[in-house]
């Protein structure tokens, strides 16, 4: 496990790239963007993904969890993308990634959009509106995304690694990730919503089950009974087995997450990290009780919001010909 001032020194040093190279080029970004050079990026995206999703209702969740892992390394660039060279092991390679699923639907939107119209559309724009798709193919909500990321050319696994908000992450740390990429308490919140879709692995909460101290203990924080429930599932240094993060309706966006997290039955300490401020703790409180009144509103401004992160446009970066290749 990552300490806690590894990734806070990790993150302060990608606080100031962002700071130097990316987050004033969100300014750059329009819903309007390819009006004129691929007006069917939109419906041709929404086709493909479809074509996927549809059929296999899971890769939602690693889809939309795809642009997560992006955008909190170097921004919004397209780099989770990349594939590793020779010389150099790319994010895919970084534990956190290496459960991510869905790149051939990135690859056959690509292949779609440049017989259409040919080196225009950066997969980094591609990427943020498979998410969105994704997410609301299962009944989530559906937001307008803004346009105009380039793709970058550096991809490097060790930042993916030190650099990804950790499942063991408390809740300080959570926030210090947030606040540098100029994200709030409220997108914490509202942004870990995401786990109401997906799957978690054993391996990523199995010290909440049986050794979170070091003495052989439970996590205090945790529902006794959730945690008799898991322990059927997950034996001790289980590396394979996986379980729903939001049991009964992984494949459907909706609140239950808030009252999984509410009832001290969140998967992750970081989940559970939720409860640990006032601030998000009081969020995840008025979706429990609320069923949700605000968080698909609240998601979809929140999404637009970390998709600005850190972009490249203008002349920085490039129009990939290949996503998993840089030109």
């Amino acid at each position: 496990m990552t300490s806690q001032k590894m990734i806070i020194s990790v993150v302060f040093k990608l606080f100031m790239f962002l700071a130097l190279f990316g987050i004033a080029n969100s300014q750059g970004l329009k819903l309007d963007f390819y009006k004129k050079t691929c007006p069917p990026l939109n419906a041709i995206v929404r086709e493909t993904t479809a074509h996927f999703v549809l059929r296999a209702p899971t890769l939602a969740a690693p889809l939309l969890r795809m642009h997560f892992h992006d955008c909190f390394v170097r921004g919004c660039d397209g780099s989770v993308l990349l594939n590793s060279t020779k010389s150099n092991q790319s994010e895919k390679e970084a534990i956190p990634n290496q459960t991510l699923r869905g790149w051939q639907v990135i690859d056959a939107a690509k292949t779609a959009i440049e017989k259409k119209c040919p080196g225009v559309v950066s997969c980094a724009d591609i990427l943020a509106l498979v998410a969105r798709d994704s997410t609301s193919l299962i009944n989530g909500p559906f937001w307008e995304v803004p346009l105009g990321r380039r793709d970058g050319s550096v991809s490097i696994s060790n930042e993916a690694l030190n650099g990804l908000p950790s499942p063991f992450a408390n809740i300080t740390t959570l926030k210090t990730q947030f606040s540098v990429l100029g994200l709030n308490s409220k997108d914490l919140a509202v942004l870990s919503g995401a786990h109401t879709i997906g799957i978690g692995h054993c391996f990523a909460f199995n010290n909440r089950l049986y050794n979170f101290t070091g003495k052989g203990d439970t996590d205090p924080t945790m529902d006794p009974n959730y945690i008799a429930r898991l322990k059927t599932r997950c034996k001790p240094g289980d590396s394979t087995t996986f379980v729903e993060m939001d049991p009964g309706s992984f494949k459907t966006f909706d609140e239950d997450y808030y009252t999984m997290v509410s009832k001290r039955r969140g998967l992750f300490q970081s989940d559970a990290a939720l409860l640990a401020d006032q601030e998000t703790k009081a969020y995840v409180k008025l979706q429990a009780l609320s069923h949700g009144s605000t968080f698909f509103k609240d998601f979809g401004v929140s999404m637009i919001k970390m998709g600005n992160v850190g972009v490249l446009t203008g002349n920085a970066g490039e129009i990939r010909k290949q996503c998993a290749l840089v030109n």
